[in-house]
């Protein structure tokens, strides 16, 4: 038996003070806190099912990774996030579709409800990491939860304390606690829920409360949520972004929704990768705020995405995958039959030549990744800093829709600061930090389609990862900033007229349609779109950065 790994003792350097328990209602007295990974696979091995029906027996697969189940929910669920409203969040918080306020005494029976359920689980898990890798800045994060595969996942996401940070930062209060009950229901009597899962976040009082939902990129995401609420407040600007540092030290920042290519762009093997995710822009430069990476696992291969592949080891957590069969464990990447949103967690030195610590200089250039699936934005344009508040406010992609009904024509898609679900303050806050930055550094910011050329979707092609990866290459080493523009039509883009490895014809898209007069249209059309998408937020945006948009 285990049970010796498991028990709690209140003379290891291990050891939460007791008092730090009972504070919260917590008295589990089977406590495992920061276990090592060997240990939380032995636990994971042994565990019994979780009382959720949906939830699966976990294993190990062909290559040493853990292999666990989220049960019924295997993506984030924002619609049953919430935010206590309160005196301090009311005037603070954008409160709409992506922040739901819920009352403060509707948070503390869920949260009641949440220590009931830790305090009767076999055992009480507890992690403690950072968020942020600048020492000046970074949040304290203790996460309490009941499944080893939560823990390990935590362990990966969290920037890992030391032994004597441990002693020195955790041995009291930390900034942030996360109750991670996921398996058990939450209340549909209780007002402000929706549904029997609710992710309840109270920024006053620091804490955080999982019900309904096992899948454990609501704790990654919840964390990304609060740091973009604390962070922004000590003046560090918080990005939904990639970055990633060349030879002489000169940082980029990627951005990009699901499709556009920003997780194979950033990993460029000519340069060291700072973070796939999450970051801080401090008045020192960049951070990273996680420790690890969560990636997604469809159609993985080694011929695709070589880093990723050789992460699944030791250490990763795969979930919700499937195997090829199950005597060898070997895990079918093409099986989506649980889900597609399949994804492994790994602790970021898990990526060789990533740097650690996690940290940069202040970008030289930004870099927007658009997957235009109308075929009319520029392959890469240069952006004023009005136009990149713009255009870091609308966060537009566009993506095909699905074929059940025959329909194939390109949606546009809309998410503020490329990470909306993620921001509890209003965008245009963020896009001014960005702009001020910008310009106080010097910062370059481009607008990169990895979308079609010569036609929308269905008609044209798209843009080749090499034609792309030209086009960066030619930022990163001053080629385009130092070369001569075009402008571009009703979206009033600055144009490179030359790129190193690029046909010059592609690079103002007009030149690669058949239909001159159907592009005119397709770009107006995508226009008002932009526009329309605007309005949302021109009550808070300056005058200049409203011009800055398409004009029909």
């Amino acid at each position: 038996m285990l049970h010796h790994l498991w028990k709690y003792t209140y003379n290891t350097s291990k050891a939460l003070p007791l008092e730090q328990l009972t504070r919260w209602g917590l008295h589990n007295t089977t406590v495992v806190r920061n276990a090592s990974t060997p240990e939380l696979y032995e636990i994971a091995a042994m565990d019994p099912l979780s009382p959720d029906p949906d939830t699966r027996q976990g294993s190990i697969s062909s290559t040493g990774a853990m292999v666990a189940y989220s049960g019924r929910r295997t993506g984030r669920s924002p619609k049953d996030k919430r935010i206590v409203l309160d005196e301090q969040t009311e005037q603070e918080i954008w409160w709409g579709d992506v922040n739901i306020p819920i009352p403060k005494k509707s948070h503390n029976l869920l949260e009641q409800i949440a220590l009931q359920f830790l305090n009767t689980r076999p055992r009480l898990f507890v992690v403690d990491g950072y968020a942020g890798w600048d020492l000046h800045s970074r949040l304290k994060i203790r996460v309490f939860c009941t499944r080893a595969y939560h823990a390990l996942f935590m362990q990966n996401m969290l920037i890992k304390p030391t032994n004597e940070e441990l002693k020195r930062d955790f041995s009291d209060d930390v900034d942030f606690h996360i109750f991670n009950a996921g398996p058990m229901s939450a209340p549909k009597l209780v007002e402000g829920v929706g549904s029997d899962t609710c992710v309840s976040v109270n920024l006053t009082d620091k804490k955080m409360v999982i019900l309904g939902t096992q899948y454990a990129g609501e704790m990654k995401k919840g964390v990304f949520g609060v740091t973009h609420y604390m962070l922004p407040k000590q003046g560090i600007l918080t990005l939904h972004s990639s970055a990633n540092e060349g030879v002489n030290g000169d940082v980029t920042l990627l951005f990009g929704l699901s499709g556009t290519g920003k997780t194979t762009l950033s990993a460029d093997p000519k340069r060291k990768l700072i973070g796939d995710d999450e970051h801080g822009w401090s008045d020192q430069g960049i951070f990273n705020i996680e420790g690890g990476c969560y990636a997604k696992c469809v159609d993985l291969t080694y011929e695709k995405e070589p880093e990723i592949y050789n992460a699944v080891k030791f250490g990763a957590v795969l979930e919700n995958v499937e195997f090829i069969n199950k005597e060898s464990r070997v895990v079918d990447y093409h099986n989506i039959s649980i889900t597609e949103n399949t994804r492994v967690s790994y602790p970021l030195d898990f990526i060789p030549g990533a740097k650690n610590p996690a940290v940069g200089n202040h970008p030289k250039n930004i870099l927007f990744l658009t997957c235009d699936a109308y075929g009319v934005l520029p392959p890469v344009s240069l952006l004023t800093p009005e136009q990149a508040m713009y255009h870091f406010i609308s966060g537009y992609t566009a993506k095909v829709a699905g074929t059940e009904m025959g329909v194939k024509e390109p949606v546009a898609t809309f998410s503020a600061c490329f990470g909306e679900a993620f921001l509890p303050l209003h965008p245009t806050l963020y896009a001014t930090m960005l702009a001020a930055k910008m310009k106080e550094h010097g910062t370059k910011c481009w607008l990169i389609n990895t979308g079609w050329s010569g036609g929308k979707y269905g008609i044209g092609k798209r843009m080749s990862l090499k034609n792309t990866r030209s086009i960066i290459d030619a930022i990163h080493s001053g080629e385009l900033a130092n070369g001569e523009f075009d402008n571009f039509e009703v979206f009033n883009l600055q144009i490179p007229k030359r790129a190193t490895g690029v046909p010059d014809q592609m690079l103002h898209p007009k030149n690669t349609w058949t239909n001159k007069t159907e592009f005119d249209k397709t770009l107006r059309n995508l226009g008002e779109k932009f526009k329309k998408n605007f309005q949302k937020y021109q009550s808070k945006a300056s005058e200049e950065v409203i011009n800055a948009g398409p004009k029909i």
